[in-house]
């Protein structure tokens, strides 16, 4: 069996898949592509052009006449991909603290979703490509030749993030990051639009028992 040219690997927040997407990327040298940045790249567009980021419409509109591109890495600064918005390089601008605070928003938009999953198609459609997101495998590229499902229980992912944080340094209250897991399964597994789910045709690997060595190896084994 030939080693997969699209791989879509979707879940929950926390569930790991971003870390497993781009080790999965380094070992078969091919694109790693979070789809979480697009939004970021919509959001950074908007606060740039003075957009009230409550203001759907315009947003929206703004999505759907915004050209965004993820391409290889072109610099070694730690980047995982080059983000492009309209031809100019905003890699570094999609991580700044005023787009963490109103990316969320701005993801939940029908319409913004709509047009970033036709981006994304383009881009997933060159192949060689491992998208990540929580809509691939259904809705985005339904025919990759590979879809994986990471789970994982609220209590595991939100131990995890609390873990990392404090070893940042960082003061973190673990049943504060439970509740907005859980708060964030909610809005993503019941949204009217591309809601939350496995694919009927995926790999589900429940990740509550397996380290990010354990969920890396079997899915590389899958790949090859």
């Amino acid at each position: 069996m030939p080693i997969p040219n699209i791989i879509a690997i979707d879940g929950p927040a926390a569930s790991g898949k971003s870390t497993l997407g781009k080790r999965i990327a380094d070992s078969l040298g091919y694109l790693f592509f979070d789809t979480g940045v697009m939004y970021r790249a919509v959001t950074w567009g908007a606060l740039q052009r003075g957009i009230a980021i409550g203001d759907e419409a315009v947003v929206t509109r703004l999505a759907e006449s915004a050209q965004i591109d993820v391409r290889p890495p072109s610099k070694d600064d730690g980047r995982a991909c080059d983000v492009l918005l309209d031809g100019a390089d905003i890699t570094w601008e999609t991580r700044r603290p005023e787009v963490d605070a109103n990316v969320s928003p701005v993801s939940a938009y029908r319409g913004v979703r709509q047009a970033l999953a036709s981006q994304q198609r383009r881009i997933g459609l060159r192949g060689r490509v491992v998208m990540v997101g929580r809509d691939i495998g259904t809705v985005v590229l339904p025919e990759a030749d590979l879809k994986v499902y990471l789970d994982a229980s609220a209590e595991e992912r939100a131990r995890r993030r609390y873990e990392e944080i404090r070893q940042r340094g960082e003061e973190a209250d673990y049943e504060a990051i439970l509740a907005g897991v859980r708060r964030r399964d909610e809005i993503d597994s019941t949204r009217a639009h591309s809601p939350l789910t496995a694919a009927a045709d995926a790999v589900v690997l429940d990740s509550d028992q397996l380290n990010a060595d354990e969920v890396f190896a079997r899915v590389e084994a899958i790949c090859r």
